[in-house]
């Protein structure tokens, strides 16, 4: 395919994206009619919470001192390791994004909510993400038996066992990382 098609389909690709987040913009709008009528009071939602949910609250919200030390950990190293090695650092904030917070119907404890959830599984992903490239540098090798749940990159590493022309296919991934 030659350049001019691939300009041109990369155009075409951002006026539609463009499009795309005008239409999310809108839909966004829309949605900021008042729900307040949809909002269970504070003291009613406690009230009503099962017994079990309330004794487990102290615990869930106490995953949230490890997960900053995770952040900060995970932060510091791929700054000060990923510029070694020259790998394109990770954009926290894709990952970690809050915005439900904002929405009308939610009492305080349901913002909250949402706030410790998005912060947690956008941490995961951030983390994931850092380590799935960590990987790709030092280790990128399936493992011999099937793994749930793995990264995006994992796919594209070498077969287990596959070591046929490994420096080669290993400095390959390496500069692939840095593109």
């Amino acid at each position: 395919m030659d350049r001019d098609k691939i300009g041109e389909l990369l155009e075409k690709l951002e006026e539609t994206e463009s499009l795309l987040n005008r239409e999310l913009e809108k839909e966004a709008e829309s949605l900021k009619c008042d729900f307040l009528e949809e909002r269970v009071p504070l003291w009613d939602y406690i009230k009503t919470a099962k017994p079990g949910y309330i004794a487990t609250a102290p615990f869930i919200y106490a995953m949230i001192v490890p997960a900053v030390i995770m952040d900060i950990f995970v932060t510091v190293y791929q700054g000060v390791c990923f510029p070694v090695y020259g790998i394109p650092k990770v954009d926290r904030k894709e990952f970690i994004v809050f915005d439900r917070h904002r929405l009308r119907y939610l009492n305080m404890l349901q913002k909250l909510n949402c706030l410790y959830c998005a912060y947690f599984n956008g941490l995961v992903a951030y983390v994931r993400e850092i380590a799935s490239r960590t990987e790709q540098f030092w280790c990128p090798i399936r493992h011999a038996r099937r793994v749930r749940g793995v990264h995006r990159r994992y796919w594209h590493f070498l077969r287990y066992g596959d070591g046929k022309d490994l420096k080669t296919r290993w400095m390959k991934m390496r500069e692939e990382l840095k593109e």
